[in-house]
C-alpha cells in the first residue's frame, strides 16, 4: 500500500513537473518576445526622434569630413540611449558607426533589417542575429530616414544587446526553477497527504482484512467516514462479526460434540474413506489400550493388536453394510465389548467412511452370570430342605414309622429344614431388600460395650455348646451413630462365623478402637478375630459373593445359608464403610470392618 501511495505521488508530481516546466518555457518565449517587442518600438520611437531633432551634414561633402561627423555624432548618440548607433547610406555605405571604424565596414545593403525595408515589407527593419564586430547577440532595428533639407537620405539603424533579455530570462528562469522546486516540495507534501488520506484507510482496511483471513476476528476497522472507503470498512466489520458469531457457534457445536465424546460410555471409532482412524473418543481409548493422538489419522490396521475387532472392522468396510457383533479384548483384562458399526453416507449417497460403537457389556456379562448361578444355587439351596421335609413326611404319612423316638427324630428333621428354608427365605430377602435399595438407616447413637455385650449374650449359648470363650475388647466410653438393627445383623453374622467355623476349645475375640484419618475424619475399626480353620487364600476374593462356599460340605453341617457375608458386605457399605477379611488355613480368620463415627445425613432428603 505504501508502495501504492508512493507510485500516485510520484505521477502527481511528474504531471506538475511536466505542466509547471510547459508553462515555464511558454512563458519564457513570451516574457522574450514581449521585452524584444518593447524594445522594438522603443527603438522605432528613438529613431523618429532623432529624424525630428537631428542635425544632419550633408552627405556629398567630403567624405572624409562626412564619416567623422556621423561617427563623432553616433558615439554620442549611444550616450543617450544606449544603443549602438549607424548611419547607412542608400546605396548601402556606412557613413558612421558609434562602436567600429565606419570606413573598414562592408556595405549594409544586404543586412536583413535593410533588405526588409527596400522590399517594402515594413515601414523599418528588424532582425536579431549574431553581431560578426561585437559577437554578441544583437536586436538591429533600421529606419528609412531623409532630412528635411535633402543633406541626408538613408537609413539610421540602432542596434542593443539582447544579453539584458537573456540575462532577465536567466532570472526568470532561476525565479521559476526555485518556485518549481518550492512547488515540488509543497506538492510532494499535499501529494503525500492526499495519498495517505487516500491509502490510509484502505492500508488499514487491508491489514484488518489479512488479521481476519489469519482467524482473528477480533480485528476491526476503526475509522468512522462517509465516503466509500467507510462503507467498505462498515461491510468488513460487518463480515467479521458475522463469521466470529458462525466461528462461536462452530466452537460452541464442536465443544458439545467433543463433551458428548469425551463423556459417553461407550467408544466411539470413525473409519473415513481412506480407511484412516479420523475419530476416536476416550473410552475407546480405555477400552482399546491406546492413545488417540497417537492412531488418529493412521490406518485402522494400527488395531490389529485385537484381532478380532480389526477383522469385524475389515470385514464391515469391505461390504459397507452394517454390523453387530461380540468380541473379546484383552487389555489386560478380558472385556466382553459389543461393536456396532453402520456406514455413513452423504446426502448424494456418496461414502464416507464407517462408524463403530464400543459397549462394554463385561458387566452386564458378568451379572447375568450371577443371576443365572444365582437362580441355580437358590433352586439348589431351596430345593435341599424342601426334598428333605417332603421325604420324611411322605414316610411319616405312609404310617411304615411306628416306634415313637424314630418318629419324634423325623419330625426333628423337619422342622430343623424348615427352619433352614425359612432362614434361607428370610435371608433372600434382606439381600434383595438391601440391593434394591429399600433398605434405609435409622441411625442413632449406639454405646458399643453394651451393644456386644447384647451380641455375645445372644450368641452364648452356641459358643458354651462349642466350649468357645468370646472376649470382648471394647473401650467402655465408645459411642458410634449407625443403625443399632443393621449393625447386630452384621457382628451377628461375622461371630456366629466365627463359632460355627473355629473347633470346640477355641476362642473369637471382638475388638473395637478409634481412629482418625488424615482428611480428619473419625472412624470405629473392628475386629473379628478366631482360631478356626481358616480360609484358603485363594477362597478370600470370593467370600463375600452370594452362596459361595469355601467347602460345601462343612458350610451346610454348620447351618449356613451362603448368604451371610453378602449381607454383611452391602450393610457395611450402607454404613458408608468398609469390609476386609485376612486368614490363614489352620490358624484362623479376622474380619476388619471400618465404620465412621458420625454419618453424612448431606445425602437424605
Amino acid at each position: 500500500m505504501k508502495t501504492f501511495r508512493f507510485r500516485l505521488t510520484a505521477i502527481m508530481m511528474t504531471l506538475i513537473f511536466i505542466s509547471v516546466l510547459t508553462a515555464g518555457i511558454a512563458l519564457g518565449q513570451v516574457f522574450k518576445d514581449l521585452h524584444i517587442k518593447a524594445l522594438e518600438e522603443n527603438m522605432v520611437r528613438e529613431i523618429n526622434l532623432l529624424q525630428s531633432t537631428f542635425s544632419f551634414k550633408d552627405t556629398a561633402d567630403e567624405q572624409k569630413t562626412v564619416i567623422e561627423y556621423y561617427t563623432e555624432k553616433a558615439k554620442e548618440l549611444e550616450e543617450l540611449t544606449d544603443s549602438r548607433t549607424t548611419f547607412i547610406l542608400r546605396d548601402g555605405t556606412v557613413i558612421g558607426d558609434s562602436e567600429y571604424n565606419a570606413e573598414e565596414m562592408d556595405n549594409h545593403l544586404g543586412r536583413e533589417e535593410i533588405m526588409s525595408i527596400t522590399e517594402g515589407t515594413n515601414s523599418y527593419g528588424q532582425s536579431i542575429r549574431t553581431s560578426d564586430t561585437l559577437d554578441q547577440e544583437m536586436l538591429y532595428i533600421a529606419l528609412p530616414v531623409t532630412s528635411a533639407d535633402g543633406a541626408f537620405d538613408g537609413y539610421i539603424r540602432l542596434s542593443m544587446s539582447l544579453k539584458t533579455v537573456d540575462e532577465g530570462l536567466g532570472r526568470g528562469w532561476l525565479l521559476m526553477i526555485f518556485t518549481l522546486l518550492v512547488l515540488f516540495i509543497v506538492v510532494a507534501f499535499v501529494c503525500y497527504r492526499v495519498g495517505k488520506s487516500l491509502t490510509g484507510p484502505i492500508e488499514h482496511v487491508t491489514k484488518v482484512a489479512n488479521q481476519i483471513s489469519k482467524l482473528d476476528y477480533d480485528a476491526r476497522v476503526r475509522f468512522i467516514r462517509d465516503d466509500e472507503i467507510g462503507q467498505l470498512g462498515i461491510a468488513i466489520n460487518g463480515m467479521a462479526d458475522s463469521l466470529q458469531a458462525q466461528l462461536k457457534m462452530i466452537r460452541d457445536s464442536e465443544d458439545l460434540v467433543q463433551s458428548v465424546m469425551s463423556n459417553m460410555t461407550g467408544g466411539i471409532i470413525m473409519i473415513d474413506a481412506t480407511q484412516n482412524i479420523a475419530v476416536l473418543n476416550k473410552e475407546s481409548e480405555r477400552m482399546l489400550g491406546i492413545e488417540q493422538h497417537r492412531v488418529t489419522g493412521r490406518p485402522y490396521l494400527e488395531l490389529k493388536r485385537h484381532y478380532e475387532l480389526t477383522k469385524i472392522i475389515e470385514a464391515s468396510i469391505e461390504h459397507r453394510d452394517r454390523v453387530q457383533e461380540e468380541v473379546r479384548i484383552y487389555n489386560p483384562e478380558e472385556l466382553i465389548v459389543r461393536i456396532d458399526g453402520v456406514p455413513m453416507n452423504e446426502n448424494d449417497g456418496s461414502y464416507r467412511g464407517m462408524l463403530f460403537l464400543l459397549q462394554d457389556i463385561t458387566a452386564i456379562r458378568r451379572l447375568e452370570n450371577m443371576r443365572s448361578e444365582f437362580v441355580a444355587n437358590v433352586s439348589h439351596e431351596l430345593k435341599t430342605p424342601v426334598a428333605a421335609v417332603k421325604g420324611f413326611a411322605e414316610t411319616l404319612l405312609s404310617g411304615g414309622v411306628k416306634d415313637e423316638e424314630t418318629m419324634r427324630s423325623f419330625l426333628q428333621i423337619i422342622y430343623d429344614e424348615g427352619d433352614r428354608l425359612n432362614r434361607l427365605i428370610g435371608d433372600i430377602l434382606e439381600l434383595s431388600k438391601i440391593e434394591s435399595k429399600r433398605s434405609n438407616l435409622e441411625c442413632s447413637p449406639v454405646h458399643l460395650h453394651s451393644f456386644f455385650e447384647m451380641v455375645t449374650g445372644t450368641l452364648g449359648n452356641a459358643a458354651h455348646k462349642k466350649q468357645i470363650r468370646l472376649l470382648v475388647d471394647v473401650p467402655e466410653e465408645l459411642f458410634i451413630e449407625a443403625d443399632e438393627d443393621k449393625l447386630k445383623q452384621i457382628f451377628l453374622n461375622l461371630i456366629s462365623n466365627g463359632i460355627n467355623y473355629t473347633l470346640e476349645g477355641g476362642q473369637v475375640k471382638i475388638q473395637a478402637s478409634m481412629i482418625s484419618e488424615e482428611e480428619g475424619d473419625e472412624q470405629i475399626l473392628f475386629h473379628i478375630s478366631d482360631t478356626g480353620i481358616g480360609i484358603p487364600k485363594a477362597d478370600l476374593p470370593r467370600v463375600f459373593e452370594r452362596f459361595y462356599r469355601v467347602d460345601k460340605g462343612r458350610s451346610r453341617n454348620s447351618g449356613g445359608t451362603g448368604l451371610g457375608l453378602s449381607i454383611v458386605k452391602h450393610l457395611v457399605e450402607l454404613h458408608h464403610g468398609t469390609l476386609m477379611v485376612e486368614s490363614e488355613l489352620g490358624t484362623g480368620t479376622t474380619f476388619t470392618v471400618a465404620l465412621p463415627l458420625l454419618q453424612d445425613h448431606s445425602d437424605e432428603e
